[in-house]
């Protein structure tokens, strides 16, 4: 019931009172955007959603455009030269995700889900992964979003090819995580995890969600090593 109705529910009660709280705060931002860098507010990308259907998330413009096609792809790393400098300050502050409320109410997406990848993050997936991501909605936050909040830090770490270390270390577990998601929704494991979400915000290294969230799957060894070098 809970997963198919009252979710939804709280979805676009709590989408629209946020849009309504944040919105003057979020007018300056719009502003700024219009009046800086290449003066773009939104950036429109296509992205795989509930049951494996595409859709197309609204982002604030943080990077020059086509920046896809230049260097570094998909993949971005700590001071990555096509991310604009207000960018900067969304990025880091998640600010940047604020948008995203719309695709909320708007039924895209959900408060608490695995994150929507584009095609080639999400095929990285093992096949079991992929069939089963994407049962519950895409959404804003969630246990893999947690855990690997500082994602472009793992990545410009990583020795070698980014884009290897992402599908051989990162995606697998990644996807275990938001696996175990699917197994444990619950009321209570969203209200955690919206915690937890603003908790490493403003504690970046806390451990808390090992704390809180029982069974989660174990680290694997090549991300052990990496997390060190962090």
């Amino acid at each position: 019931m809970y997963k198919h109705f009252f979710k939804r529910l709280i979805d676009i009660i709590l989408s629209l009172t946020a849009i309504i709280i944040i919105l003057p705060f979020w007018v300056p931002i719009i502003i700024i955007l219009l009046l800086t860098g290449e003066h773009e507010v939104f950036y429109f990308q296509k992205r795989i959603g509930y049951k494996n259907k595409p859709f197309y998330i609204w982002k604030h413009a943080t990077m020059m455009k086509a920046s896809e096609q230049m260097k570094g792809g998909l993949h971005t790393t700590r001071n990555d030269p096509r991310v604009l400098p207000f960018g900067k300050f969304l990025r880091k502050t998640k600010l940047n995700e604020i948008p995203q409320l719309i695709n909320i109410f708007r039924g895209d997406m959900s408060i608490v889900g695995p994150r929507p990848l584009v095609d080639k993050t999400f095929t990285p997936y093992p096949q079991h992964v992929q069939d089963n991501i994407y049962n519950a909605k895409p959404g804003i936050t969630g246990i893999g979003s947690i855990i690997f909040r500082d994602e472009e830090k793992w990545i410009s770490t990583a020795e070698g090819d980014p884009h290897e270390f992402y599908r051989e270390a990162i995606a697998p577990y990644k996807g275990e995580l938001e696996l175990w998601y699917q197994k444990n929704l619950t009321f209570w494991t969203d209200i955690k995890l919206i915690f937890c979400t603003a908790w490493v915000v403003v504690f970046s290294e806390s451990q808390l969600p090992w704390k809180i969230f029982k069974g989660l799957p174990p680290k694997p060894e090549g991300l052990q090593l990496a997390e060190k070098e962090i």
